[in-house]
């Protein structure tokens, strides 16, 4: 019986060795919003399953939502599994919500080369936040960030001046003040730095035991990746202008419903990517007086003074579009689209307006009469009497007909076809005396 304990003994500690062997890396790169929230929580919930040493959230970003990211922190701070956050790759920051989420990891750290902080606040544009929402949102983000460095003992008067003074700090300074525990060169520096490192978890206490540990990456799923990158500003000013272009190009080419069906979609798409990022109306509004104006260029002759008004509100839209007077959050990030961009699509919009608008009214305008226009003026035979609907005979087809004319039109008279309204065409009677003045 003893034999039987000391082996189960050895399989119990063998199997308990083997679930702490497992490492999962979840990368987060760029704005945190509701998918990346999402993504962490899954990734969290299956290191949990799967009983995980821990989860190493390689991380990357320049803010995002306040409610995103306030979920990301909640999950964190409940999570058994414990929840290394590692600023990385060189080049990378940790910035507004960024630091919230860095500060309420288990274990912060950062490669070389990158830093942290800058949470304050502050407007982005001309305008400036009204002085009382400022100290209640100043107030209300310093409160959450001391309770998080607090409950992870880490600088809490580093993280206030994060939020009030916009502070923020390399590597090497976060280390010595006490706000990130290490630094680490790559994946492998920090598995050897987090081996031995006890850490106190929603379950208690806990030691990382990650000796040949096994690594296993948690991407995004493909609907997450997905609605994840076209949070960048770039993107969704492409997807935005797109959009608008498309629902122009319906009106130069009414009927044929691809160019506005794709445009709507892209325009949706394009307004769910703004809703994770700082948005100024003003620049929305810019965009769709700029659509309107194509849609003018069209219907006006002239040189094309609506088409450059177009490029013109365009390119002013396409600056101040994620510059608003105030931002409402401290998590929120400071974004600007690639002027290479909106110098491209601004040309976009003049070439449509210049060129295609007017090869497509050109090809409009002199294009040949075909199918029911060719109709209109042609004669026929009255096959039932028209009071005023009835049936016509006109180049050997039998058409619907509507007499709009003043003398009455009974089964046989000659009838001449004077328009069409859907598949009705609007006849009127010929007389006697208007055959004999034709011939």
């Amino acid at each position: 019986m003893r034999l039987v304990g000391w082996a189960l003994g050895l399989l119990l500690a063998a199997h308990g060795a083997a679930a702490q062997s497992l490492v999962m890396v979840a990368t987060i790169d760029g704005v945190i919003n509701p998918f990346t929230a999402s993504y962490l929580e899954r990734a969290l919930n299956t290191a949990k399953e799967r009983n995980a040493a821990c989860v190493i959230v390689e991380l990357n970003t320049p803010g995002g939502l306040d409610r995103a990211m306030r979920e990301m922190v909640q999950a964190m701070l409940s999570s058994p599994v414990p929840v290394v956050v590692y600023v990385a790759p060189s080049g990378a920051r940790a910035a507004s919500a960024g630091v919230f989420i860095t500060l309420a990891a288990h274990v912060a750290a950062m490669a070389p080369g990158t830093n942290i902080g800058a949470a304050h606040p502050v407007a982005l544009g001309e305008g400036q936040m009204d002085s009382v929402m400022n100290e209640k949102v100043t107030n209300d983000a310093m409160a959450t960030i001391r309770a998080i460095a607090a409950l992870r003992q880490r600088n809490v008067r580093w993280a206030e001046d994060a939020v009030r003074r916009s502070v923020s700090l390399t590597e090497r300074e976060a280390l010595d003040s006490g706000v990130i525990e290490i630094i680490a060169r790559d994946r492998s520096d920090l598995l050897a730095q987090l081996n031995g490192r006890t850490v106190s978890t929603t379950n208690g206490e806990r030691t990382l035991v990650l000796s040949g540990a096994r690594i296993e990456e948690f991407p995004m799923s493909a609907l997450e990746r997905f609605f994840h990158t076209i949070t960048d500003p770039n993107i969704a000013l492409l997807l935005l202008s797109l959009g608008f272009l498309g629902i122009v190009i319906e009106f130069y080419t009414p009927g044929s419903f691809g160019p506005g069906i794709a445009g709507a979609i892209l325009l949706i798409i394009g307004f769910m990517a703004t809703g994770s990022l700082p948005v100024n109306w003003a620049g929305i509004l810019l965009l769709v007086l700029a659509a309107i104006l194509l849609v003018v260029e069209l219907y006006t002759p002239g040189v094309g003074a609506f088409a450059i008004g177009a490029a013109i509100a365009f390119v002013v839209g396409a600056l101040i579009l994620f510059s608003p007077p105030s931002v409402p959050s401290p998590s929120l990030p400071v974004v600007s689209v690639s002027g290479w961009l909106v110098a491209a699509i601004a040309a976009m919009f003049v070439f449509v307006g210049l060129v295609v608008a007017r090869a497509v009214l050109r090809s409009q305008r002199s294009a040949p009469r075909s199918g029911v226009e060719r109709i209109i003026g042609a004669r026929g035979i009255a096959k039932t009497r028209l009071s005023p609907i009835g049936t016509v005979l006109v180049n050997s087809e039998e058409w619907s007909a509507q007499n709009v004319g003043t003398e009455p039109i009974v089964e046989g008279q000659p009838i001449e076809v004077i328009g069409i309204e859907g598949m009705i065409l609007q006849v009127r009677a010929i007389l006697p005396h208007s055959v004999e003045h034709r011939s």
